[in-house]
């Protein structure tokens, strides 16, 4: 669940090859994930049977000392596109491993985090992304809670994707007719309706009470409009 959920955040391309160093349940789940979206991974840890659990699943799994700078040249780490710092709570390797693919001059950098400050350490010697898994999955599953929404992946950048039931200030309107995005500030993106093919949204999209929209925006004012005239039961 959570290599799927973070994996949709990365933005490569179907031909490239990502290093993800750490394989425990976090590397891991991304490790596969990347997999099965066509990526060809090399999965880098110090455990002996973490590398044995994932060699037969990644394209490589090495066991190696991803802080020792010239083990991970002899690797080929400088060569990979994108590289993934999954450690989990040693905080020192983590930042030793980032402070290496910096020096190999990985142009592409994702470091997963354990604390605010970790992440802004990471971001000042040269991480490109920081992600909060714990944090991250505790504010998907308060969000799908409330049943506001069915489904919810925020960015780093205050900006989501959430699918959620239609408001009810939207039933049998056009999206021109209800302005959602002058009103709402959020864009509807598509729409999918009980046995049909999902539609992407235009002006003259009209939406029916059963309907579930796929909407983008900022964070909160995706919140909003997801309780906004919400039907009673």
């Amino acid at each position: 669940m959570l290599g799927r959920i973070f994996t949709e955040q990365f933005a490569f391309s179907a031909s490239d090859s990502v290093v993800v160093i750490g394989l425990g349940r976090f590397g891991g789940a991304v490790a596969q994930s990347l997999m099965r979206l066509g990526h060809d991974v090399m999965g880098i840890d110090n455990r002996e049977d973490l590398v044995q659990f994932w060699g037969d699943r990644l394209t490589h799994a090495v066991q190696a000392d991803s802080t020792n700078e010239s083990i991970m040249l002899q690797l080929g780490v400088a060569d990979f596109s994108h590289a993934i710092v999954a450690i989990g709570s040693n905080l020192s390797a983590s930042l030793m491993t980032l402070m290496v693919l910096t020096e190999l001059g990985i142009k592409d950098i994702w470091v997963k985090a354990q604390t605010p400050e970790h992440g802004q350490i990471a971001q000042r010697i040269g991480a490109h992304h920081v992600i909060f898994p714990e944090a991250d999955m505790g504010a998907r599953v308060a969000h799908l809670i409330t049943g506001r929404m069915m489904d919810f992946i925020e960015f780093e950048d205050g900006f989501a994707i959430a699918k959620i039931h239609a408001p009810l200030d939207t039933h049998h309107q056009t999206l021109a007719e209800s302005h959602v995005r002058s009103r709402h500030g959020v864009t509807v993106v598509g729409v999918k309706r009980a046995n049909e093919d999902f539609q992407h949204a235009q002006p003259e999209t009209r939406i029916l009470p059963n309907d579930l929209l796929i909407v983008s925006g900022p964070t909160k004012k995706i919140e909003v409009f997801a309780s906004s005239g919400r039907k009673r039961k």
